[in-house]
């Protein structure tokens, strides 16, 4: 009988499209297993409901494998620099010969995934490792200077330019190996995550498993697709997709959103309606995966813009608390806070709105709203939460220059017209009109219970612009 194939899962929690498994299972019978890195979780920040989402898809992800007959097993690994020790013994004991994994790209994932290459190495045990989760390997795309690119839409050119769609095609998950597999209470029990019951947000916004993630990929191309370039920005509109946490946790795969994308409209590669602006989205996520392969700092935590490594920031801790709890007297920026607290998600319009208020109006550091982020996130995806995050902040790749300051009221009162997003989120403007609740202490007759704003929207604006030009010019 062949020599067991490992298969080592991490955010790739899927049987179909998944690489390393398809040619795991192609050259003889699969072991799956996956380690949990709680302690390494903790110190990135990963926050319950992220962790709450991740115990679901594992679960479904160990349904899957034993329909298939796979054995899965899960391991302690508590830090990232236990997985050589954790993962060649249980290897070695299972008589393996190979085992593949599908590459990561934040630099502590790197570091750990080349220490457990080394350690299979030395031992003689084969190692194969696959691109997955994006669908251009970070270094394949270059700028005519040959370095990688730093601005999203010359990235987006070469992207385009350079897609085979033959080599993107979805790959079936494999055939069935041996019986069905039973979980088994110890499996159950190795599956539990700590931390993961603190989270507050209903399981029932966020299923796991694979059939969840294509139920809303093909109900947003049936419905919303076509109008996405009109409704994407309105977020009382049911307008997109809500994929992320699905792609951030590998339970769908890039490839399988284009291949269903593109069966769906075939001109969206050429087009500029909806479905082209949604695909331009797909390329946004492979982009900050690529810079986060190709510059090491951002993974430390350092501002991806030079001149503003040593920007300094307001330390207001009455006012970050204020903007966490949704009590900023901004309306839309409660609205996504509370949308956030409530559900594990914001509208990704919102996002921008909320950061650029935490960084420009009220100067405070970029890092702490990136950790908050983190913390409540379900799709808590490291690139493209500080690419996002660092492009608000006017410090990252691409960024928004920083006199870009979204005023949250004209945001709401232009995506938002009739306060629709808004009355849902803080019901205590609910009474106003829909001229009144974006700017409900202008109007008297406001609610009592509502906050006044925590600083002038215009002022501090000037402030901030003031003290990013005199920052860059000094």
């Amino acid at each position: 009988m062949p020599a067991p194939q490992l298969v080592w899962f991490r955010n790739d929690l899927r049987v179909a499209d998944h690489r390393a498994l398809a040619a795991a299972a192609a050259a003889g019978p699969v072991h799956a297993v996956f380690l949990k890195a709680e302690a390494q979780w903790a110190a990135h920040g990963v926050g319950a409901n992220r962790l709450a989402f991740l115990e679901r898809n594992l679960r479904a992800l160990a349904a899957a494998l034993g329909v298939l007959g796979i054995p899965f097993t899960v391991l302690e690994a508590p830090r990232f620099r236990d997985a050589p020790g954790t993962l060649l013994p249980w290897a070695q004991a299972q008589g393996a010969t190979a085992l593949h994994f599908n590459d990561e790209y934040p630099l502590n994932e790197r570091r750990r995934d080349d220490a457990v290459a080394r350690a299979f190495a030395q031992a003689g045990v084969a190692v194969h490792r696959y691109t997955d989760s994006v669908i251009a390997a970070p270094g394949t795309l270059k700028t005519g200077q040959g370095g990688p690119y730093t601005v999203f839409t010359p990235f987006k050119r070469r992207w385009l330019a350079t897609l085979d769609l033959s080599s993107a095609a979805p790959l079936a998950p494999p055939d069935p190996q041996g019986p069905v597999r039973p979980l088994g209470p110890a499996l159950e029990e190795a599956m539990t995550l700590a931390g993961a019951a603190a989270s507050a947000v209903p399981a029932k916004l966020w299923p796991g498993g694979e059939g969840e993630a294509h139920r809303r990929l093909t109900e947003f191309l049936a419905e919303a697709a076509l109008r996405y370039d009109s409704q994407r920005d309105f977020p009382a509109v049911t307008g997109t997709s809500t994929l992320s946490p699905y792609l951030s946790l590998g339970v769908l795969s890039p490839r399988q959103v284009l291949s269903a994308l593109l069966a769906a409209f075939p001109d969206a590669l050429e087009g500029s309606g909806g479905p082209s602006i949604w695909l331009s989205e797909l390329i946004w996520r492979e982009f900050y995966r690529h810079v986060v392969a190709a510059f090491d700092h951002v993974s430390k935590g350092e501002a991806f813009r030079p001149a503003f490594a040593d920007l300094p920031w307001r330390q207001d801790p009455e006012g970050l608390a204020a903007w966490k709890a949704g009590r900023t007297g901004l309306p839309l920026v409660d609205a996504g806070m509370r949308e956030l607290a409530a559900t594990g998600w914001m509208h990704n319009r919102v996002r921008m709105a909320v950061a650029m208020f935490l960084t420009k109006n009220l100067l405070i550091d970029w890092h702490l709203g990136e950790a908050h982020f983190m913390d409540q996130l379900v799709d808590g995806d490291f690139a493209a939460n500080n690419g996002g995050w660092q492009w608000s902040a006017a410090t990252g790749t691409d960024a928004a220059p920083y006199f870009r300051v979204f005023n949250p009221v004209t945001q709401s009162q232009r995506f938002d017209p009739e306060g629709h997003y808004l009355r849902r989120w803080v019901p205590e403007l609910a009474g106003l009109d829909a001229r009144s609740i974006h700017e409900p202490w202008r109007y008297a007759g406001g609610p009592k219970a509502y906050p006044k704003p925590l600083v002038d929207l215009k002022a501090s604006r000037e402030r901030a612009i003031a003290h990013f030009k005199a920052h860059a010019a000094g």
